[in-house]
């Protein structure tokens, strides 16, 4: 197959708001070892990508520059020693960056194929928010059936994802979101009871419900401490991101007298083996629930390429519920 030298992407000029993303003409990059060449149909947008567009997260000095962490398309070239993936396979794939493009290379480890059912565009929202669920829910945070699990920010990506893998594998799940709208949507995906953050204390509500046995936040600063109040005694908080800031003051002989767990992480600069044990992992046992139908990305929205600080003005201004999608082919 003979590919072009040159491809469209979009890249950060300087750090600052989404009119900082620039449509621009790259080289298409080379497999290198282990690592396949994708020709994306469709890119995820993720709040990783806006922080970096930021100044706020730099990507690994072995990275591309540009952002973007997840897509889908055909894999159109192996790099040496590549073994799974193979060229004209249809793939959804964690990247390293490099997502707003019509070619990125990622290993062929953190690729998956599309899942039965699901076209491009979905299947494009599934590795960067089911990867963080499934490591930092299950994997890291231990979740049970009958566990009473609580995420934030509901309504997200990561929320959206979050409720139905919790469900589906038996939890009591609560989420908090920012309106009605938003708290039926997450009901409608799984939750037992959905709370308006602006209208309710999500404290009162756990703590009436024993306590939650695990916490998913990305919010941060005073959500922190309120946190530790609506944890069951050994409960767990995983965190996964600071929309509100990372300092805070805490009481920690909370955590200690209650046995609690605070805990914590970021996909990005994890080691490519522990990604791939992660995409092994969800292969195994969440494709299949895919496949049948248990467990769907939820979209909100669509924006081609080219429109890049459209669609993070979308979701920097929070009125999305689920994935907002770039269209690159």
């Amino acid at each position: 197959m003979t590919l072009s030298a040159t491809m469209r992407a979009v890249e950060i000029t300087e750090a600052g708001g989404p009119d900082v993303l620039r449509p621009a003409e790259r080289p298409v990059p080379v497999p290198g070892a282990g690592e396949i060449l994708i020709r994306l149909a469709y890119a995820g947008v993720n709040r990783p990508d806006a922080l970096q567009r930021a100044g706020l997260y730099a990507p690994p000095s072995w990275a591309s520059d540009l952002p973007g962490l997840e897509g889908a398309g055909e894999v159109v070239a192996l790099g040496p020693d590549v073994s799974g993936p193979a060229v004209g396979d249809l793939v959804c794939a964690l990247l390293p960056g490099g997502g707003y493009a019509e070619y990125v290379v990622t290993p062929a480890a953190h690729a998956l194929p599309v899942p039965e059912g699901l076209d491009l565009k979905q299947a494009a929202c599934l590795p960067e928010t089911f990867f963080t669920v499934w490591s930092n829910v299950f994997q890291r945070g231990g979740l049970v059936a009958g566990e009473r699990f609580l995420v934030h920010g509901g309504s997200s990506g990561i929320g959206t994802t979050a409720i139905q893998l919790a469900h589906v594998f038996g939890a009591r799940v609560f989420a908090t979101a920012g309106s009605p709208e938003k708290c039926a949507a997450c009901v409608a995906l799984g939750a037992e009871r959905a709370i308006d953050y602006r209208e309710e204390d999500f404290v009162e509500v756990l703590r009436a419900e024993g306590g939650a046995d695990l916490i998913l936040d990305m919010v941060g600063g005073d959500y922190l401490p309120r946190n530790v109040r609506a944890l069951a005694d050994e409960g767990r908080l995983v965190q996964i991101a600071f929309l509100k800031g990372p300092k805070v003051e805490l009481n920690f002989a909370q955590v200690m007298m209650r046995r609690l767990t605070i805990t914590g992480s970021t996909l990005r600069p994890q080691s490519d083996l522990a990604k791939a044990r992660i995409a092994a992992d969800l292969r195994e046992k969440v494709w299949p629930l895919i496949a049948a139908g248990r467990v769907l990305p939820v979209m909100d929205s669509e924006f081609p390429l080219a429109d890049a600080t459209a669609a993070h003005a979308r979701m920097e201004s929070s009125a999305h519920v689920g994935k907002i999608v770039l269209k690159v082919a």
